[in-house]
């Protein structure tokens, strides 16, 4: 994908952390050998976390908390200002069900989040992709799977908010499509003054084929990854 771009320059590293606690696996091998075929660098950090220290807290939210600060670290230790995750739409569309439902409020994990006290930014550049594109795109490309599922996969609130959307969905085809509205609306989607979520996509830029379903907007990837 980089090197479709050749303007502007940037530079992608990747990191994955492991938990001490939690047994999950994926085969080191695998994404060594999966980083080293598209010429990107990969750290692999250690964390772990006790969670006798917070009982109101869950171990998803305990472990995420972790991983996230061990790569808040691990970028500002490398000179990187952006963090790129890998969250899709239903993941945005999730949250802000799940928000909304239980804590009282409407919002989501946003696909750009500006940070004022760390010269960082983190980035979605899968916002606007579904779930079962990239299933797709995952099995047309014979990735392979983590060898050992998280312990807690299928058991936190996400799950049940995911049942959930899935029948709204059956009810009203469009109901994706209205949420994301409303989350654009109430600029939920884009925490820095500075950009409109719309502007980003309304530029005339090139397309590239990514699945057979979708196409993704390289302008939009680029002004997302740019690293100098």
């Amino acid at each position: 994908m980089k090197s479709r771009i050749s303007h502007p320059a940037f530079s992608v590293g990747a990191i994955h952390v492991r938990m001490e606690n939690i047994s999950y696996e994926t085969s080191t091998e695998y994404l060594e050998r999966f980083a080293a075929s598209l010429g990107v660098p990969l750290h692999i950090a250690t964390a772990s976390f006790d969670a006798s220290t917070d009982k109101r807290k869950t171990p998803c939210f305990l472990c995420s908390w972790n991983r996230r600060k061990m790569m808040f670290n691990y970028a500002q230790a490398e000179g990187y200002n952006k963090i790129a995750l890998g969250h899709h739409q239903d993941d945005i569309l999730h949250t802000a069900l799940m928000n909304e439902l239980y804590q009282g409020s409407f919002s989501t994990m946003p696909a750009l989040l500006q940070f004022k006290k760390m010269p960082l930014a983190v980035i979605r550049p899968l916002c606007m992709i579904e779930e079962r594109d990239i299933a797709q795109y995952a099995a047309l490309s014979n990735y392979e799977k983590q060898i050992k599922l998280c312990p807690y996969e299928h058991d936190s609130r996400r799950t049940a908010i995911a049942n959930l959307f899935t029948t709204l969905e059956q009810n009203n085809p469009e109901v994706r499509f209205s949420l994301w509205n409303a989350l654009e609306k109430e600029t939920n989607l884009l925490k820095n003054k500075n950009n409109n979520f719309v502007d980003l996509f309304s530029k005339k830029c090139h397309f590239f084929q990514f699945t057979p379903h979708f196409t993704l907007n390289s302008s939009f990837l680029c002004n997302f990854l740019h690293f100098s």
